[in-house]
């Protein structure tokens, strides 16, 4: 007997917990920008939230295991991130701004999966790439497993949004737009380094956006991922 979709992604899940990281060497010319993909961090719990609300209303049955198990995602995700602020230090601005761009996010009428999914196939799926080719190494190890989870949940939530035929407003993605601008705003355009070129982010938001993929980012799925050596102890991942 086949099994629903919903099981087969429940079962792609690896467990990890996430562990406390040291700032390392990173791009020169992406720090700024980095603080700021950092300071959205605050959008983790809110898109779990977003779920955990869907599962109050008609959701699909054999979704809502799948579901309540992404929504403990995103407090380890959240819990992740934030052990590389702590490293890193935070940007009091950038901070401020994300904590308005999450609240426009938690106000925005549209059904709150439908808003978890746009936030993570054409935000969360830009700033992760982004921490793997800019960031240092603890930043390269926690993308790498939050993006594991992340396919898991953008693919439940496209599910959940085609079963109870939901569609994007125009608004929902013109405050994606705004979001992904916001995060991008400190780099250059034509700039001699694609991964610090502004267009080149951008671009790839409205690809996912709109065409659900971007093979311009291919290539971090080739991105060096940091050899063990080059960790202090406690930036290396903790598997079960």
């Amino acid at each position: 007997m086949r099994q629903h979709p919903y099981q087969t992604l429940l079962q792609r899940k690896r467990t990890w917990t996430p562990v406390a990281t040291t700032k390392g060497k990173f791009k020169e010319g992406a720090e700024e920008t980095l603080r700021r993909a950092l300071a959205l961090r605050h959008m983790e719990l809110p898109v779990g939230d977003f779920i955990r609300d869907a599962l109050t209303s008609e959701i699909p049955v054999l979704s809502r295991e799948l579901l309540e198990s992404n929504v403990q995602d995103e407090i380890k995700h959240d819990l992740a991130l934030g052990y590389v602020a702590d490293a890193w230090g935070i940007d009091p601005k950038a901070e401020r701004e994300a904590l308005t761009l999450r609240d426009a996010w938690t106000e925005h009428p549209d059904h709150t999966v439908l808003k978890a999914m746009v936030a993570e196939r054409a935000i969360f799926f830009v700033l992760l790439p982004f921490f793997r080719f800019n960031g240092d190494a603890g930043m390269r190890t926690v993308s790498a497993d939050i993006s594991r989870d992340e396919q898991v949940h953008v693919a439940s939530n496209s599910l959940v949004c085609k079963e109870l035929g939901l569609e994007i407003s125009p608004s929902l993605d013109k405050l994606r737009k705004a979001t992904i601008n916001w995060v991008m705003q400190p780099l250059g355009i034509n700039t001699t380094d694609k991964y610090l070129d502004k267009k080149f982010w951008l671009d790839s938001s409205d690809r996912l956006m709109y065409e659900g993929k971007a093979p311009e980012l291919s290539d971090t799925q080739r991105a060096r991922m940091p050899a063990f050596f080059e960790h202090a102890n406690q930036n290396l991942p903790q598997y079960a």
